[in-house]
């Protein structure tokens, strides 16, 4: 009976330590808490006091106007920062033991712009950690004109650095990453960026290729990174009867003049060219 109580003792003691270490990973993941910025809006609730409660806008100095104790600096804090910062001051000669409550009301300081080939374009509030598969997700998803991959764009000058969505090769505007949206829904979570205040996400519109000639389904079809030639005959139907993979030419555009260059079915094509399949020999 004895050996019976000190393993079920040394179980329950495993089983403790695992549940308390369980308990610090959950704590050590748990994203940052936000830090107020200018423009945020605060919900103050001061318990029993409705004179010291209500909404307050962050002031582009950083500081709330507050009954009783005026300009309170609260940019850089968090909310629960706040509550004891206010605790501290109503305390210190207005109010014996003030129970107080912060939360953002509205996330105006910290934001993202979303732009192109999405749902729903424009600016997203940052209201904590947020990555570049969150945002995609916010905005709607990507229509069906968008092409593969998405542009990270990124401000030199840091967070917070400008009021609209930044423009590639803009000054100080640095293309972050191109990431390809294929390999981000498939949880590639390398291309998953953490973004930050200011930062820019743009989707390009697909880009097209033609295939014509002796295909089963020639037209436009959305070019893919790497398209090679056997993929787009692939994409029109494959060849006809009398389709010859053998006697294949792009057509492309180069100085604004038309080219044609034979070509091979490995070759890689370029967005607006044109594949022409000719007929075999017989």
């Amino acid at each position: 009976m004895t050996a019976v109580i000190q393993r079920t003792y040394a179980a329950l003691i495993a089983l403790s330590l695992f549940l308390a270490g369980s308990a610090t990973l959950f704590a050590s993941t748990q994203q940052p808490e936000y830090a107020v910025g200018p423009l945020d809006v605060l919900t103050i609730t001061v318990w029993e006091q409705a004179d010291l409660s209500g909404r307050f806008t962050v002031g582009a100095d950083g500081d709330i106007s507050y009954p009783l104790l005026g300009n309170v600096r609260v940019t850089g804090l968090t909310p629960r920062a706040i509550e004891a910062l206010l605790r501290s001051r109503l305390a210190d000669g207005y109010l014996k033991k003030p129970q107080v409550t912060v939360e953002v009301t509205q996330f105006l300081s910290q934001r993202i712009f979303m732009m192109g080939e999405v749902t729903t374009p424009g600016p997203l509030p940052l209201t904590g950690e947020l990555t570049l598969l969150e945002a995609l997700a916010r905005a709607g998803g990507v229509t069906e004109n968008a092409g593969g991959e998405l542009v990270l764009l990124r401000s030199a000058r840091g967070p917070d650095s400008q009021g609209g969505p930044l423009a590639a090769g803009a000054k100080d505007v640095s293309e972050l990453a191109r990431v390809s949206i294929r390999d981000l829904r498939a949880g590639t979570f390398s291309q998953n960026v953490t973004l930050q205040d200011g930062d820019t996400i743009f989707v390009p519109r697909a880009e097209a290729v033609y295939v014509l000639g002796q295909v089963n389904n020639p037209g436009s079809y959305t070019i893919e990174p790497g398209m090679t030639v056997l993929r787009a005959i692939s994409l029109a139907g494959g060849v006809t009867q009398i389709g010859s993979t053998t006697r294949v030419k792009i057509v492309r555009i180069l100085g604004g003049k038309k080219t044609e260059i034979k070509a091979k079915l490995d070759d890689v094509i370029k967005p607006g060219d044109s594949v022409m399949v000719g007929t075999r020999l017989f």
